[in-house]
């Protein structure tokens, strides 16, 4: 495992509960997919509290997990988590674990961010709160949203938040940051990115600067690149008949993920359409209600040089 520095606040699995810090979603379609069994080996490349870990670990006896997190925060507290359990930490992005030629049993990604991250408020990926922009997932990195909001040219903003986020208003928001800035606050750039909207759109379902906030927040933590990297990577992980199941959360996430399954030689594809969550589930957790779960299966050497 990668050394992990502390920082202002180690949060341990006594400092909040496993469901605030993050509700894990498909949990029961997941563990199916999945296959565990008894003895077998997995990754979870995206640990956040552990729900998936946890239910991998009480699905079959004997089973051991490889957790990856760049959040030392999550690391931290899974540690304490699952102390005395067959659990072993790796910090860092799943883009640069190494397997060391070990093979897995099954691989998982939930590439939402958890709960813990968005409710904290300094952790700064939600306008909710007043905090300092910085977006990080790992904080050890230097790259802020900060530094993307107040540094970066007009041209550059404009293309990630239309790129990143979807947003039609792209140049109009990233003229008018350009204009304003610096920006110190989550809250200030919230209400100058919804100023660009027109008046009856500023008080709908969604917050004008949703699109905006969630493009940063990719840009900081360079997660499409990062995710492109781990589908190239994972079915290498896996021994034959291993399970490959990927939690998606929006379009930008994923659209690569299905592309890449279906273009992987070494995976055959087990859901033509991705899973979504049930209307129970949903309502117990309303984060849920965009996840989408695909799975794929390794396929044996045989039966790829057939």
């Amino acid at each position: 495992m990668k050394d992990i520095e502390p920082s202002e606040k180690d949060f341990s699995a006594s400092d909040a509960s496993t469901d605030s810090y993050h509700v894990p979603v498909l949990g029961s379609e997941l563990i199916a997919g999945l296959a565990v069994f008894s003895g077998g080996h997995y990754l979870d490349a995206t640990v956040g509290g552990g729900g998936h870990t946890s239910l991998i670990l009480a699905a079959a006896p004997d089973v051991t997990v490889v957790a990856i997190d760049r959040d030392p925060q999550a690391i931290r507290f899974c540690q304490a988590r699952f102390a005395g359990q067959s659990v072993e930490f790796w910090h860092g992005n799943f883009a640069d674990y190494k397997s060391q030629n070990v093979k897995f049993d099954g691989i998982i990604a939930d590439l939402g961010v958890s709960s813990a991250q968005f409710d904290v408020p300094e952790r700064g990926f939600s306008f909710r709160y007043e905090a300092q922009l910085d977006m990080r997932m790992n904080q050890q990195q230097s790259l802020t949203a900060a530094e993307i909001i107040n540094r970066w040219e007009e041209t550059k903003l404009a293309d990630i938040i239309y790129q990143y986020g979807e947003e039609r208003y792209s140049r109009r928001i990233a003229r008018r940051i350009v204009a304003q800035r610096p920006f110190q606050t989550t809250t200030e750039l919230a209400g100058a990115i919804a100023s660009c909207f027109p008046p009856k759109q500023r008080n709908g379902r969604i917050h004008p600067a949703t699109r905006t906030f969630q493009a940063l927040r990719i840009a900081v933590n360079s997660e499409i690149a990062s995710l492109e990297a781990f589908l190239q990577h994972a079915p290498e992980w896996l021994k034959p008949g291993g399970r490959l199941g990927i939690i998606t959360f929006h379009s930008l996430e994923d659209r690569p993920v299905k592309h890449q399954l279906k273009a992987t030689p070494s995976l055959r594809v087990l859901t033509k359409k991705p899973i979504s969550p049930q209307p129970a589930e949903i309502a117990r957790n309303p984060r849920a209600r965009s996840a989408k779960l695909r799975l794929s299966e390794r396929i044996s050497s045989s039966s790829l040089a057939s």
